[in-house]
């Protein structure tokens, strides 16, 4: 049993690419050549809208590929192990400083 792939086009697109072919008939064209050039048309459009199609195809397989990724990087970053880091400041800029102040403390008393 064979499967056809071929889909009948829809009636939409018979009609437009009917109004195509009409709209740019040359006075001496039969019916038979408006149709026929009607039928390209709408074969034209048909692949058109396959590549179309298939072009959203591939743009979403990339943002789902894409999506997962960083989901699976946002995993991996929750997997690893939390540092903390403890800032200890040396004692020593500390002593500069208030010994910094009670010198110019002294000396304000002294002025006086």
């Amino acid at each position: 049993m064979t499967i056809n792939k071929y889909q009948k086009p829809s009636l939409q697109t018979q009609d437009e690419a009917l109004k195509i072919s009409k709209g740019t008939q040359r006075p001496a064209q039969t019916k038979e050549q408006t149709k026929l050039i009607a039928q390209g048309i709408q074969k034209g459009i048909d692949l058109y809208k396959k590549q179309q199609k298939e072009k959203a195809r591939e743009l979403s397989k990339k943002l789902k590929k894409t999506a997962r990724q960083k989901e699976l990087s946002v995993e991996s970053d929750d997997n690893e192990v939390q540092e903390y880091i403890i800032y200890r400041q040396h004692w020593l800029p500390w002593l500069l400083l208030v010994m910094t102040w009670v010198s110019i403390g002294i000396y304000f008393l002294r002025l006086n």
